[in-house]
């Protein structure tokens, strides 16, 4: 089965930590990838305990990317130099090869591993700024076993790939404290 966690609201990525836990209860083995992320986030300490029956890989750099016209000035401004911005369809290029290399060596341990579960974290959003193709994607979906389920998690997930589900969940911001100026918070947003 195909399952994808898409949406602008949060708990996407917390939904997907969730169901791994639940799989590695049932003796299953994990395969946690994050796109766009590095060892940052305090879930990765506790997933990596899990280790061997959790991988854990990411693939990303410390800052954020953002296509030309995401971004107002303001949060331009508040970023800095935590964000690239490059114009749509043309990501940087150091950042698409990086993610390639990574990609390629953690589909060999993936397709090595056999997992019961594949969580693909951010893929959905590496996918829209074009950081990873379609077509690589597609090509480790089909090579999978028909005894993985696979977890795509990211806003902006593509069409095709929800084409391709069998469950779809939509995050819906309805109210969020980041309108109030409230930053991401250790243990709850990181």
């Amino acid at each position: 089965m195909l399952q994808i966690y898409t949406g602008k609201g949060k708990g996407k990525t917390t939904a997907a930590i969730g169901l791994a836990i639940r799989s590695l209860g049932a003796g299953h083995r994990v395969f946690f990838l994050q796109f766009m992320k590095s060892l940052a986030y305090s879930e990765q300490k506790i997933l990596k305990e899990f280790a061997p029956r959790l991988q854990l890989r990411t693939t990303g750099k410390p800052f954020f990317v953002a296509a030309e016209g995401m971004l107002s000035d303001e949060e331009k401004a508040k970023w800095g130099n935590d964000v690239v911005v490059f114009p749509p369809g043309e990501p940087p290029r150091d950042y698409v090869e990086m993610i390639a290399e990574e990609f390629n060596a953690a589909k060999k341990e993936i397709l090595a591993m056999k997992p019961e579960l594949l969580v693909l974290d951010e893929v959905n959003v590496a996918l829209f700024f074009g950081l990873i193709s379609r077509e690589e994607i597609e090509a480790l979906l089909n090579e999978l076993p028909e005894t993985t389920e696979v977890v795509c998690t990211g806003r902006n997930a593509p069409q095709w790939l929800l084409d391709r589900a069998d469950l779809i969940t939509e995050m819906k911001e309805i109210r969020h404290y980041y309108i109030k100026g409230v930053e991401a918070r250790r243990g709850i947003e990181n």
